[in-house]
């Protein structure tokens, strides 16, 4: 299948010219979000890369796929050492790289059926809903899994849920209030640190609630997701603590399935082990595999789009200005300029695999390379969005972003986490005008070592 067709504009002026190979970024220029300094630099990194080309070459560590490799294996050393991806750059070529199901989700595509069968094998049971999972699935079983959970994040639901989202908003800035207040901090110097207080437990509740786990349980399965969350790092991986929260998250998981099971309620988990009664074939790893994907996708995206916004905002005044003239009216751009310009993906952690050779844009692609879109590359691309470095939350064309993808992979929780930012953002400003940082912008940190471009801390004075 072709990629998407060029407009009749393009195909009258755009010049007919070969395929050219893509040319080889040196080793200053690695993709590496294991280094706590890449999300410093990045956007510099992506800028050299672009005027390099729409695909290039690049050095790669730490993707997601790193754990299928055995310690010691020639793709463990090659991983190590900076495994060359395809690394799409601009936005054009983005979208149509997102589009195109010449590029396989499934790592394992291209293998040898005695590789498979080892890696099956040879992985650990607790790691295998997340190696499997949704993200990693082409179709037929792709279409047949996300078709199950699509109907919650629709506009109808999303419309549905937010006067929960509301109140959850209104309960956490309650708190940190009355937490100020029991510190005895002064109106002007009140202090919360935002990623603990708001961003995190927002998304973390509202997506309990759409699974139906229950409130008594809700203190543990929190503290298993966080583990979860962390999972993909080879890091996490080595360590027993993780693998044992994994284990004891999946037996729990099972238990609450048979509960469902016997007392279905309106729940993501009841409609799930359901449809696997009526027919729909949900396995027990592909159970497990669409919770664990639903706290992803429903969880730590919108912490980081949170906290991502709040400080781009705090970082600039004249935008700031024109946000508290107007929280209800300017929200919506919000979100989506800070999705474009500080999303909280930069690329794809797990590549694409090309099932044949082809043409993307004017780039060979080979059969069996591994491409991986630059999602932040592309949402700065300057022949797609005017003045791209710049913080701009009335951009006409922000929501033209594809931080959260394109096509059949693009993200599940997409629509919910614009819901919470967008109800966030508004609520937040309105009732906190003087909000500001607690400390200087050169001293908060991007996370590292894991899939999320997000910040550990951000401390506020609200």
């Amino acid at each position: 299948m072709a990629t998407n067709p060029p407009n009749e504009q393009q195909q009258e002026t755009a010049p007919v010219t070969a395929p050219h190979e893509a040319p080889r970024a040196d080793a200053t220029h690695i993709l590496d979000r294991t280094n706590p300094e890449f999300f410093e630099r990045a956007h510099g990194l992506y800028s050299d890369l672009r005027a390099l080309g729409p695909v290039v070459r690049a050095p790669m560590r730490g993707d997601l796929t790193a754990g299928a490799h055995a310690e010691g294996s020639p793709e463990r050393q090659a991983r190590d050492a900076g495994q060359e991806r395809y690394f799409v750059t601009r936005y054009d070529e983005s979208v149509s790289a997102l589009l195109d199901d010449r590029l396989s989700s499934d790592f394992r595509t291209g293998l040898p059926p005695q590789q498979r069968e080892f890696l099956n094998k040879a992985m650990p049971e607790e790691f295998k809903p997340i190696a499997f999972s949704l993200i990693m699935m082409d179709p037929p079983d792709h279409t047949r899994l996300r078709k199950l959970v699509q109907p919650n994040f629709t506009a109808r639901a999303m419309e549905a849920l937010e006067p929960r989202v509301q109140r959850l908003v209104d309960e956490l800035l309650d708190k940190a209030e009355q937490a100020a207040a029991a510190r005895g901090e002064p109106a002007s110097e009140r202090c919360m640190e935002f990623v603990e207080a708001f961003a995190y437990p927002l998304p973390v509740r509202v997506i309990s609630d759409m699974l139906g786990i229950p409130e008594e349980d809700r203190a543990q399965v929190h503290a298993w997701a966080e583990r979860l969350l962390h999972a993909e790092t080879p890091a996490a991986r080595a360590d027993p603590q993780v693998r044992a929260g994994l284990k004891a998250f999946a037996s729990y998981l099972e238990g609450l399935f048979e509960r469902k099971r016997r007392e279905p309620g309106e729940d993501m988990i009841s409609q799930m082990v359901h449809a696997q009664e009526d027919g729909d074939r949900l396995s027990h790893q592909e159970l497990l595999s669409m919770v664990f994907i639903l706290f992803f996708a429903g969880h730590l995206t919108t912490v980081n789009l949170l906290g991502n916004g709040v400080v781009a905002l705090l970082n600039h005044p004249e935008q700031h200005a024109r946000f508290l003239a107007d929280p209800a009216g300017m929200s919506k751009g919000m979100v989506e300029e800070t999705l474009r310009y500080w999303g909280p993906v930069d690329y794809l952690s797990t590549p694409r695999i090309a099932t044949e050779s082809f043409a993307l844009g004017d780039t060979q692609v080979p059969q069996g390379a591994k491409v991986s879109v630059g999602l932040a590359s592309a949402n700065r691309d300057p022949e797609r969005f005017a003045n791209p470095d710049a913080y701009d939350i009335s951009r006409p064309d922000a929501h033209r972003n594809i931080a959260f993808g394109k096509g059949i992979h693009v993200c599940i929780g997409a629509p919910l986490a614009r819901l919470e930012a967008r109800i966030a953002f508004e609520t937040l400003f309105r009732r906190f005008p003087k909000l500001r940082l607690a400390v200087p912008e050169s001293e908060l940190r991007w996370g590292a070592g894991a899939a999320m471009r997000g910040f550990n801390r951000i401390p506020l004075f609200f």
